[in-house]
């Protein structure tokens, strides 16, 4: 045996302690945790046992103790099992069904004072004093229908503030209120439909959504010709082209989802009203005189299959003053007819009278068409043959012809030959009067005969 060191020679030693198992410090773990599942069961203690230095004596003991206890439980007899057993998995929780919404109030739209009177001062007599006038109680679309567009914008004011119109039907007081403003464009009172457009306020407001479908209450039609509306209202002509980016963006949303879902109708629907909002785009530059930022949005935009946009396009650059780039929208894109239309209206934009002549002259042949016999009248006048033209104007009038442009063109030459222009304009008046009713409007102001 080995002798123990003398303790006198060592002299003073240090106990040992007795060895302790010590638990080692666990990790802590959060809900975000990659691996953390957070409807898991917790760890049993055994399971939770630190992994020491008597870790297998501890599982031999719990081994031995479950096979005791599945020994003694293999001799008894089961008990009674519960009458309400719980079942592992949990009953499904039932979905809260919200309730609808309430239905959004637009009566601040069926106030009277919105609306501002028309008066009938600037009709002539001879429409005034017409057997034509419709009666009070005729039908709005019957009123459409035969060219009465100021006694449809009357008689849908009256509809809207009578107290007869539910005021969460916003189906029925946007088809009103749409009569009413169009209708007011049509009549040449435009300046008080920029006033009465004001009490929408803005379009784009989430009052305006259906909070369970998401789409727009406001019909696009409205939507377009508020934007416009708005703008001279409110005396900011830039608010027009960001509103109207806005539907443009809208536009090709829908587009988009018209396309995925293959419907053809849907597609072509907002195809054409994306392209009629680049049209207005431009045409709102040019009420702005930002006439180069007009020249660069039209030519970023495609042209149309039908030649709708190509039409547009040329006809904005001759009003830009550019014909020789409305030359180049048409050649070899657009129709044969369309594409001389356009070659004559740049002929006159450059003074090329007789040219332009022939060209309307050759197109009459093949169409009968008013703008046409119009603009064959005016070259007539620029070359000399006012006589002539003014005849040709007054034949498209007693073929039931009655546009404004016909009507203050010929007005005009009748101030060019006489002195007794207001005597031929008064008659002109009563001639139109006799004509038959149109949708495109019967009743003239006086502005159209420069009286």
């Amino acid at each position: 045996m080995d002798q123990l060191p003398d303790s006198t020679s060592r002299g003073h030693t240090r106990t040992r302690s007795a060895v302790k198992a010590t638990r080692p410090r666990s990790s802590t773990k959060g809900p975000l945790d990659a691996d953390e599942i957070p409807l898991a069961s917790p760890l049993s203690p055994q399971q939770a046992a630190p992994q020491g230095m008597f870790s297998v004596q501890h599982q031999q003991q719990q081994q031995q103790q479950q096979q005791q206890q599945q020994g003694g439980q293999s001799l008894r007899s089961p008990g009674p099992s519960s009458p309400h057993p719980r079942s592992a998995a949990q009953s499904p929780v039932p979905k809260r069904v919200l309730p609808p919404p309430p239905p959004k109030d637009f009566s601040y739209l069926l106030r009277p004072e919105i609306y501002h009177p028309l008066t009938p001062l600037n009709i002539p007599p001879s429409f005034r004093n017409s057997a034509k006038q419709p009666s009070p109680d005729t039908p709005i679309p019957d009123l459409l229908a035969r060219g009465h567009f100021r006694a449809a914008a009357i008689a849908a004011t009256q509809t809207l503030t009578a107290g007869g119109v539910d005021p969460t039907d916003y189906v029925r007081i946007f088809e009103l209120l749409y009569t009413r403003l169009a209708s007011l464009t049509l009549i040449d009172a435009t300046a008080l439909a920029a006033q009465e457009v004001k009490a929408l306020e803005d379009l784009n407001s989430a009052f305006y959504v259906d909070e369970t479908t998401g789409e727009h209450l406001v019909p696009w039609a409205l939507r377009v010709l508020n934007v416009r509306l708005q703008a001279m209202g409110f005396g900011d002509p830039r608010r027009a082209v960001m509103s109207y980016y806005d539907l443009a963006r809208e536009a090709r949303a829908q587009l988009a989802d018209a396309t995925s879902r293959h419907d053809n109708s849907a597609k072509e629907l907002w195809k054409d009203r994306l392209a009629d909002i680049g049209i207005k785009v431009a045409g709102a530059l040019v009420e702005m005189d930002d006439l180069t930022g007009a020249a660069h949005h039209l030519a970023s935009l495609k042209d149309s299959e039908d030649g709708k946009m190509t039409m547009s396009k040329a006809l904005l650059w001759l009003h830009l003053g550019d014909a020789d780039a409305a030359r180049r929208c048409v050649a070899h894109k657009s129709g044969e007819a369309a594409e001389k239309i356009v070659m004559a209206l740049c002929d006159m934009a450059d003074g090329e009278y007789e040219a332009a002549l022939e060209r309307w002259r050759e197109l009459g042949e093949d169409l009968d068409d008013e703008m046409i016999g119009v603009n064959t009248a005016v070259c007539l006048l620029y070359v000399g043959r006012m006589q002539e033209g003014k005849d040709m104007l007054e034949g498209l009038v007693d073929t039931g012809r009655s546009s404004h442009t016909l009507l203050f063109n010929l007005t005009t030459m009748y101030e060019l030959c006489t002195e007794r222009a207001r005597t031929l304009k008064v008659r002109l008046s009563e001639k139109v009067a006799a004509l038959e009713e149109t949708p495109d409007g019967w009743e003239k102001t006086n502005g159209d005969f420069k009286l």
